[in-house]
């Protein structure tokens, strides 16, 4: 809720306009993540191969497929929770900065 009789309603909307501008930068990298793991998810299911190989740090890893798939989805079971709750906070952040907007026209008439 945006104070309505604050006299620092600019710095409350240069506050908010940052914190959107940080979870839309947030959302985006994930966005990224999750079409990455998509990708490998789709190259595992191309492949025909049991054992497969991760990248964990500077080294490789041979890995069962079946785990790997299992792994890579829940990573991207955890990228959407995480997207949700930067939607959530995204739709919070837009609705203060619309009051504020609100505000500052109210006090320019």
């Amino acid at each position: 809720m945006v104070d309505l009789d604050s006299s620092n309603i600019l710095g409350q909307f240069q506050m908010y306009q940052q914190q959107y501008q940080t979870i839309m930068l947030q959302k985006e990298q994930l966005r990224l993540q999750k079409l990455e793991l998509e990708n490998a998810l789709e190259e595992l299911e191309a492949g025909k191969s049991k054992k497969v190989y991760k990248i964990s740090g500077p080294i490789m890893i041979k890995k069962d497929s079946k785990d790997l798939k299992t792994e890579l989805k829940e990573k991207n079971d955890d990228i959407d929770l995480r997207l949700k709750t930067l939607k959530k906070a995204e739709d919070r952040v837009t609705k203060n900065l619309k009051e504020i907007e609100e505000n500052v026209k109210k006090m320019m008439k």
